[in-house]
C-alpha cells in the first residue's frame, strides 16, 4: 500500500511481542486439515505470527489483510531477493529442505527487485501477452480430451491425479514447445519437486532439461513462450531464460491444478447443488471466484525479507528474515466481512498485489474455466465417490491442495456425451487440420517407456 503524504508507514521497532512464542508448524496434517482455525488463532493475537515452514525453517506469517497489502506494496521496505535470508546464508537451513525449491534464489522476476525485476518481468509479461486465447483454449481442450480418454471407460477416476494434476504439466510442455524426451523429463522433475520427492535430484534434472530446451530453441525457434523469451529485447542469458521458465512452471502448475481441483470439489459437493443443479446452481465462474476468495490454491507464499528491522502494527519483523503473506487468512480477515459485500469479485489477494502481482491471471483463469467446463460437459453425471467432508488435504505450508478427488460416473453416459460432441480423441484429432505438425517436428522415437508428454504427442501426430 502506498503511503499517504506526510504519513510514516513503519516505525522503528519498540519490542518483539512474538519473542519467546512457540512457532506453529504449517507442514503437518493437523494444519492441512483445518488451516482456517490456525489463521483465526493467529489473528486473535496480532496481525502476524511466528511459524515453522519445515523442520528448522522459521518465518513470520502475515494474516491480516491491511498488513498484507502494506508488505506487498512496499518494496522499499520488503525485498524479494532471498539471498538476504540470514539463516540460509549462515547454514542454519538444511540444504535438502523441501521448501528450498520454493524459496531459494533464482535469477527470475519472482526473486528480484528494482530495475532487474522490471527487466525480467517485462520479458515475461510481454511473452505471455503473445498467447492467443483461442489457441490456448483449444490446446486445453485437446489435452483434456486426451486425459479423459484414459479413464472414460472405467466409471471412476481421481480428478486430481488423472486430470487436474496432469493437465497443467502437459499444457506447459506445449506452451514451451517441448519435444517428447525433454517434456517427459520436465513433467517428471516438476512432479517430484511439487511432491517433495528427492528434491535435489529432481531440481538437477529440471535444470538439465530446461537448458537443453533453451539451446534447442536458440537453434530452432518456434511459436512458443521459450522462443519468445529468447527473442525478447531484454536479451536474457541462458541461465535467466531457464529460471524464467522454472518460475512460470512453478507459479503456474501447482496453483492451476489446485484451482481446478478445488473448484471441481465445490461444484460436485452438496453445498453447490451437485451435478443435478449445474444448469441452475453455481456457475463455473462463481466456483472459481469462491475458491480464490475462500480456498486459494496457493494459501501462503510471497516471501519477503525486511531490509531493516520493521515494526508492523506492533509486530517486529527482523531484517533478513522470511515474511510470508497468508492470502487465505487475508481474504478471510473479519475486517473485510462488511466490505466484501461491496468489493469486486477480483478484490481478493489470491493473485497477490503490488509489483509482483501474478502476471498470468487472465490465462490462468481461462485454463481453469476451460478444463472444468470440458470435464463437466464430457462426463455429465460426475458424482463424488466420498462425502465432500471426507476428502483429504495434502500437508504443506504453501498450498491448499487435495490429496485426491475420487469420482464416479456412468461410462456409457460419458461416452455418449463425448460422441454427441464429436470429441473422441482418436477420431477427432486425426481429422483435425488445426494441429500444425511443425510444432512437434522434433519428436524422436524412444526406446524406453514413454512418458505422458511423448504419449500425448504420439496421439496428435497420428
Amino acid at each position: 500500500m502506498d503511503s499517504q503524504p506526510g504519513a510514516t508507514p513503519y516505525s522503528a521497532p519498540t519490542g518483539c511481542p512474538m519473542r519467546g512464542e512457540r512457532q506453529t508448524s504449517l507442514y503437518g496434517p493437523e494444519f492441512a486439515s483445518d488451516p482456517q482455525r490456525v489463521y483465526d488463532e493467529f489473528r486473535a493475537h496480532g496481525l502476524a505470527a511466528p511459524i515453522e515452514l519445515a523442520p528448522g525453517v522459521e518465518a513470520t506469517l502475515v494474516v491480516q489483510h491491511e498488513a498484507a497489502l502494506r508488505v506487498l506494496q512496499n518494496p522499499s521496505f520488503f525485498a524479494r531477493d532471498s539471498r538476504r535470508w540470514a539463516a540460509l546464508r549462515e547454514g542454519r537451513v538444511p540444504l535438502d529442505s523441501p521448501v528450498l525449491p520454493m524459496m531459494a534464489y533464482r535469477p527470475n522476476c519472482l526473486f528480484t527487485d528494482g530495475t532487474e525485476h522490471l527487466r525480467l518481468r517485462k520479458a515475461v509479461t510481454e511473452s505471455l501477452g503473445r498467447l492467443n486465447t483461442t489457441r490456448l483454449s483449444r490446446d486445453v481442450e485437446r489435452i483434456a480430451d486426451y486425459l479423459i480418454d484414459q479413464f472414460i471407460e472405467r466409471g471412476s477416476a481421481d480428478l486430481l491425479g488423472d486430470y487436474a494434476k496432469l493437465l497443467p504439466l502437459l499444457l506447459f510442455n506445449q506452451l514451451f514447445g517441448c519435444p517428447g524426451d525433454i517434456g517427459d523429463r520436465l513433467t517428471r522433475g516438476m512432479s517430484a519437486i511439487f511432491d517433495g520427492e528427492d528434491v535435489l535430484r529432481a531440481n538437477a534434472e529440471l535444470t538439465e532439461c530446461l537448458m537443453e530446451l533453451v539451446a534447442l530453441k536458440r537453434r530452432q525457434p518456434g511459436d512458443d513462450i521459450t522462443s519468445w523469451l529468447i527473442q525478447h529485447p531484454a536479451g536474457l542469458r541462458d541461465e535467466e531464460l531457464k529460471d524464467q521458465l522454472v518460475m512460470l512452471m512453478g507459479a503456474g502448475i501447482e496453483p492451476e491444478r489446485n484451482l481446478i481441483a478445488n473448484a471441481l470439489l465445490l461444484l460436485l459437493s452438496d453445498s453447490a447443488g451437485g451435478p443435478q443443479r449445474r444448469g441452475t446452481g453455481m456457475l463455473v465462474e462463481d466456483a472459481l471466484d469462491d475458491v480464490l476468495w475462500n480456498n486459494p490454491p496457493i494459501a501462503n507464499y510471497a516471501t519477503h525479507y525486511p531490509v531493516q528491522d520493521v515494526d508492523l502494527g506492533g509486530v517486529t519483523l527482523k531484517a533478513d528474515t522470511p515474511v510470508l503473506i497468508s492470502f487465505a487468512a487475508a481474504n478471510s480477515d473479519p475486517a473485510l466481512t462488511d466490505a466484501r459485500q461491496t468489493l469486486s469479485k477480483g478484490a481478493h489477494l489470491a493473485w497477490g498485489a503490488g509489483p509482483h502481482v501474478c502476471p498470468a491471471k487472465s490465462p490462468a483463469q481461462l485454463i481453469a474455466l476451460t478444463a472444468i467446463e470440458k470435464i463437466l460437459n464430457t462426463v455429465p453425471d460426475l458424482t463424488l465417490a466420498v462425502p465432500a467432508s471426507a476428502v483429504e488435504w495434502r500437508p504443506g505450508p504453501f498450498h491448499r491442495a487435495l490429496v485426491s478427488l475420487p469420482v464416479r460416473f456412468s461410462p456409457s453416459a460419458a461416452r455418449h456425451a463425448a460422441t454427441a460432441a464429436q470429441s473422441p480423441v482418436s477420431s477427432r484429432i486425426a481429422a483435425s487440420e488445426e494441429v500444425p505438425a511443425a510444432r512437434y517436428d522434433h519428436v524422436e522415437p524412444q526406446k524406453k517407456a514413454k512418458g505422458w508428454w511423448s504419449s500425448f504427442l504420439d496421439v496428435f501426430r497420428v
